[in-house]
Parts: C-alpha cells; sequence; structure tokens
C-alpha cells in the first residue's frame, strides 16, 4: 500500500496517516507471526536432524550385540513417535496462523475471543494451503456476535438535546411559570 494509491482516493493526508499507521501495525503483527513460525520450523527441524544423527551411530556401534540392537530399535520408534508429534505441532501452528490470517481479514477486532467461538475441530487446511470450514463459521459469527467485527465507521451517537442547541431548559420553564416568572 502506497501514498499515491490513498491520495488517488482523495483521501486527506491526515487520513492517509491513519490509513498507513494501521496498515503499518498489521505488517508488524504479520511479520512477528512469520518469524515466530521460521523459529518454531528451524527448531523442529534440527531436532529431527539430531535424532537421526543419533540413530546412525547407535545403529554403528550396535553391530550384533542383541542388547543395543533391542535399544536401537526403542529409540527408533520413540524418534518416530516424536517426529509425528512434532510434525503435528507443525500442523497445528499452521492452522492457527492461517485462522489469525483470516479472522484479521475479516476485521475481527478481538482474535482471540472469536477463536474461542470457532469450532476447529471443523476447519482444516486442504493441499492448496487454504482453510476449509472456516468462512461458514465466520459468517454465522459476523450474524450472532457481529460487535466482535469492526464494521467501519458509525455515525456518533448523539442523544436529544446534546446537539448544542441553545433552547431552555424546560424543567426551568415550568419552574418559572409556578413560581409565577415568565
Amino acid at each position: 500500500m502506497k501514498r499515491e494509491e490513498l491520495k488517488k482516493l482523495n483521501l486527506t493526508d491526515e487520513q492517509i496517516d491513519k490509513v498507513m499507521s494501521l496498515h503499518g501495525a498489521d505488517v508488524e503483527n504479520s511479520k512477528s507471526k512469520i518469524d515466530e513460525l521460521n523459529k518454531t520450523n528451524e527448531s523442529l527441524q534440527s531436532q529431527i536432524a539430531e535424532r537421526d544423527k543419533d540413530l546412525k551411530s547407535l545403529k554403528k556401534q550396535a553391530g550384533d550385540n542383541e542388547e543395543l540392537t533391542n535399544q536401537f530399535k526403542d529409540l527408533q520408534s520413540k524418534y518416530k513417535q516424536d517426529t509425528e508429534n512434532l510434525s503435528k505441532e507443525l500442523q497445528q501452528t499452521k492452522l492457527n496462523s492461517a485462522v489469525d490470517s483470516a479472522l484479521g481479514k475479516a476485521k475481527v477486532r478481538n482474535t482471540k475471543a472469536a477463536k474461542a467461538l470457532l469450532n476447529m475441530d471443523d476447519i482444516q487446511i486442504n493441499d492448496k494451503g487454504e482453510l476449509e470450514g472456516l468462512d461458514n463459521q465466520i459468517n454465522s459469527l459476523q450474524k450472532s456476535d457481529g460487535y466482535l467485527f469492526d464494521q467501519g465507521s458509525k455515525e456518533p451517537y448523539q442523544p436529544q438535546g446534546g446537539d448544542g442547541n441553545t433552547d431552555p431548559d424546560p424543567v426551568a420553564i415550568m419552574t418559572n411559570i409556578f413560581k409565577g416568572d415568565r
């Protein structure tokens, strides 16, 4: 998003500054989430590489020794389970990140509150990397809990008599009538 594009939309400099600051905050939020995912991914990849190295080392040491072979098999199954768990954790992290991003695009005011109302079991990432089962839930939330979503700007509430009208107070008028002052 560039300032020139916003100027073409006939926005004032003040409006452009506000839009750019909001956009900048969104970009920084996305960058932090990407950094977090990258660090998690690097950590998981290094753990898997370390385990593979341990398995190869143990296999070389084991040779024909039956006890070491059994130990090797136990470690192999443990590492396989750990790898599956790490893969599931990585998949869950990707899903959560994608859901957070989709909620941001839907202009949710509080993603944590909105996620608490979603049925995460029905949301999945397909082979194309797209979320399935989220759009219907977001539409349903917009109808049932619209306050969670930014609906754009609305006219501010102005109570009657609070518009700066200088008409005398009706209570004061009635008091003056009963006093005999008009």
